[in-house]
């Protein structure tokens, strides 16, 4: 076996370990309650306004390109509910999962990585404490509270700004866009985004931990680490939201009008 493969193989190991360490850490005493509210203020305090002013020219593209193809098939009155259901199960777990990943994940990798190189990581374990625990519980749980959080803020400003732009710029029909949206949507379509922004909150979180907790070559190898982790993340977000778009369709039937 090659050594890139066996590399790949080996770090896939590790992050999988990690992930199980630290969601049996989650449930260890002392809870870090302190950090835990710290790294969720930060995260938040970078990706809230991003996030929102993000999800408006998202829904409004999706309304614009929505309502442009049902006007050529004569369908005006699907636009509502096929632009609302776009922005709420596609389109807003990936903007706040992509935000936190840029944002509040490179921070947490950053952090993380200058720790390990000042081997201050090595000094908590030989003092007996898990950095794991400390630490990487802490900003992963973080991370995917505030990606909960924020799924519903994108859902409701990128589902009005659809509104808005279909309704006074395409001159469609307010009532026909609320009642198609009505018709059509269902509460599993608002359980399953905002369970797609608790996973992608839970591998963002993971994977900025993970590369942080293994940089190579010194504060170089920190700053590759965290260009890494955003890529990778990246990557494994769009291959997960595949996943749980095709067994969600296969599980839960469409509402019909």
């Amino acid at each position: 076996m090659s050594n890139p493969v066996r590399s790949a193989l080996r770090q896939s190991g590790d992050f999988f370990a990690l992930g199980a360490t630290t969601i049996r850490d989650t449930f260890r005493r002392p809870f870090q309650l302190r950090e835990l509210v710290e790294q969720f203020w930060f995260i938040a305090s970078v990706t809230i306004l991003p996030a929102a002013l993000v999800s408006i020219p998202f829904g409004a593209v999706i309304a614009l390109q929505v309502g442009s193809l049902t006007q050529q098939l004569g369908a005006q009155s699907f636009t509502g509910g096929a632009s609302v259901l776009a922005v709420v199960q596609q389109a807003s777990p990936l903007i706040v999962a992509l935000l936190i990943a840029g944002a509040g994940g490179s921070a947490i990798c950053a952090d993380l990585g200058s720790r390990t190189i000042r081997e201050e990581l090595d000094a908590m374990e030989v003092m007996g404490v898990s950095p794991v625990q400390r630490l990487v519980v802490p900003r992963v749980l973080a991370a995917m509270l505030v990606a909960v959080l924020l799924n519903g803020l994108v859902s409701v400003v990128g589902t009005v700004g659809g509104y808005v732009f279909n309704v006074y710029l395409q001159h469609g029909t307010p009532g026909a866009y609320l009642s198609s949206f009505s018709a059509l949507a269902q509460l599993p379509d608002i359980y399953i985004g905002e369970f797609k922004a608790l996973v992608f909150g839970l591998i963002a979180g993971l994977v900025a931990a993970h590369r942080g907790l293994h940089p190579r070559g010194g504060p170089k190898g920190v700053g590759d680490a965290v260009n890494q982790s955003v890529v990778i993340t990246f990557l494994l977000l769009f291959l997960v939201n595949v996943v749980l778009t095709a067994v969600y369709l296969q599980l839960v039937p469409a509402k019909g009008m």
